[in-house]
């Protein structure tokens, strides 16, 4: 376990929420459509783009390693196509902001319906 120094600020957490192929198709273009539509504030600008980015991280993780994810894919009886998306508080916040998101997707990353 490593301490963290005092004054210095702690890292954000990332969890991974596990989404579909579909999923995470709808969760790249609902983050696309606010971005090139809406004027947001450059703040969540910047974590929607983070949440982009992850969406490539996690396919990434996948081809490079791809034993973690099936050994829970196996246990839980998900799809192959489930993998982990590794999100901070603070994205989760942004995506479950979208005007434009799906009901199911809002769902598995934990947000109550709107």
């Amino acid at each position: 376990m490593t301490a963290v120094p005092a004054g210095e600020p702690a890292q954000e957490v990332l969890l991974p929420h596990w989404l579909s192929a579909a999923q995470r198709a709808d969760l790249a273009a609902a983050v696309r459509e606010t971005l090139d539509t809406l004027a947001v504030h450059p703040v969540v600008a910047v974590r929607l783009q983070d949440v982009l980015t992850e969406l490539h991280v996690a396919a990434a993780r996948e081809a490079v390693w791809p034993s973690s994810a099936a050994r829970v894919r196996i246990v839980t009886g998900w799809g192959a196509d489930v993998l982990p998306v590794r999100l901070s508080a603070a994205e989760v916040a942004g995506v479950l902001g979208l005007p434009g998101l799906p009901e199911a997707l809002r769902s598995a990353l934990g947000g109550a319906a709107a």
